[in-house]
């Protein structure tokens, strides 16, 4: 099997553990990978939980559609990571229900959407931006994320969910999937009227110096 044929098939895997353990829904939702000679990503209005591998699409490095189904209308925002972040070889999109919640909810920072609650939070995920809604779509969109592309792993969009990017696709759906965890905690403490507390300087101090955590 090439390696494009073994990334096609293991595209439409992560895709369909993401959509059948809830992390997308519907159509909503892309993933892209690297190529050596262009990028695969899913196909415009395409299910994660049902994506038939010969049928995702290809870019050549120019962008310009070569194979499969016609391209994300986000492939601009998954270009903008890869265009200034050489060794990032996977984005992930999705529409996670409490991730979204939180944006409607109210982020704890619009520079950093969720607080350091959790160790694996810190190691995995590191600090995530809200990016203020637009459409899908929007150019506008892509360049706030290569603008942010170089110092963070992840962007909230305001309504419509994460963008995560990593050197793998299993490194980047992790992190995505501890990313939304982390907004289900929030929101599930917050639900129950109670306070919740970041780790402090120190903690996260430790997590730096012992596993080498960007934070």
């Amino acid at each position: 099997m090439s390696k494009e044929s073994a990334l096609r098939e293991h595209v439409a895997s992560v895709g369909q553990s993401l959509f059948e353990r809830g992390y997308a829904s519907g159509t909503a939702g892309n993933i892209s990978v690297r190529l050596d000679d262009g990028w695969l990503i899913t196909p415009t209005d395409a299910c994660l939980g049902d994506l038939d591998p010969a049928r995702i699409a290809k870019v050549n490095l120019a962008g310009e559609w070569v194979a499969g189904d016609r391209p994300s209308k986000t492939l601009a925002l998954h270009r903008a990571v890869y265009d200034h972040q050489p060794d990032m070889n996977a984005v992930v999109h999705t529409h996670s229900t409490h991730l979204v919640a939180l944006t409607l909810a109210g982020v704890w920072r619009e520079d950093d959407v969720l607080p350091p609650i959790t160790p694996y939070y810190v190691m995995k995920v590191g600090h995530v931006p809200l990016v203020a809604y637009r459409r899908p779509g929007d150019p506008a969109v892509a360049e706030r994320v290569r603008e942010l592309a170089g110092s963070v792993r992840g962007v909230l969009l305001e309504r419509l969910g994460p963008v995560v990017w990593h050197r793998s696709l299993r490194e980047a759906s992790a992190a995505l999937e501890e990313l939304e965890e982390t907004a289900r905690l929030v929101l599930l403490m917050q639900a129950q009227g109670k306070r919740v507390e970041p780790l402090d300087a120190q903690q996260i101090e430790e997590l730096k110096t012992v596993f080498g955590a960007r934070w």
